[in-house]
């Protein structure tokens, strides 16, 4: 945080220039409010200072507030995936690309299939998770960190939301799915590609212990 005119604002720096444009992008296309992001105030080469949100991180609390909040959020995410999105968006993942990579690098087997398209390409946030959200009570206050954000197929969004809030607490999944109106089914399809992206992530940036923990959680995929 920093000081702007007298009033507290949230500095965010970017060490790639391409995340810093694709944020201001977002924040610019959801100006209108209709979902509760930050303001973009002022622009710089290599940050963007952004008004300071109220709330709490998603999981501060005990786990039943924070899957009370997880199915409030997942109606936002629902919101945001009902915007046709503005040109000038990255597009998403490449799936067949994450398998060849996790497949080449020796990851334990998974049943990695790209699941079809259930619907035509949205806005998604690309991050949507505990740290990214901030709450007060049950109440989504403010939804950060858009530098991820690009035009891609809504359920992998859903899924990998699920996915990644399911290693804090398997009922995540149930939440979040009920909180969306989503099919439980074509969540779960998504499943082992998260997996497969999760354990490259911890493969090529660490720490070790992180991927000793999620090797072994895999090896024993149902």
């Amino acid at each position: 945080m920093t000081q702007h005119h007298g009033q507290t604002v949230v500095e965010k720096r970017f060490a790639d220039p391409a995340r810093r444009e694709v944020e201001m992008l977002a924040l610019r296309t959801l100006s209108d409010h209709d979902l509760p992001v930050p303001d973009l105030i002022e622009v710089g080469p290599d940050s963007i200072l952004m008004t300071l949100m109220p709330g709490e991180r998603l999981d501060s609390g005990d786990a039943e507030l924070r899957l009370d909040r997880l199915r409030t959020s997942a109606g936002l995410l629902r919101r945001l995936h009902a915007r046709r999105p503005p040109k000038g968006f990255p597009s998403g993942p490449d799936d067949a690309h994450i398998i060849r990579r996790y497949q080449s690098a020796g990851g334990p087997p998974l049943p990695l299939a790209i699941p079809p398209a259930a619907g035509p390409s949205t806005l998604c946030h690309g991050d949507w998770t505990d740290g990214n959200l901030l709450a007060v009570g049950t109440e989504i206050t403010a939804v950060l960190d858009w530098e991820a954000s690009h035009v891609g197929n809504p359920m992998r969004e859903v899924s990998r939301a699920a996915w990644g809030a399911s290693l804090k607490d398997p009922r995540s999944v149930e939440a979040l799915v009920e909180g969306y109106g989503a099919d439980l089914a074509d969540v779960r399809a998504w499943f082992p590609i998260h997996a497969a992206e999760l354990w490259l992530w911890f493969a090529e940036a660490g720490p070790p212990e992180y991927l000793d923990q999620l090797t072994e959680k895999l090896t024993r995929w149902p």
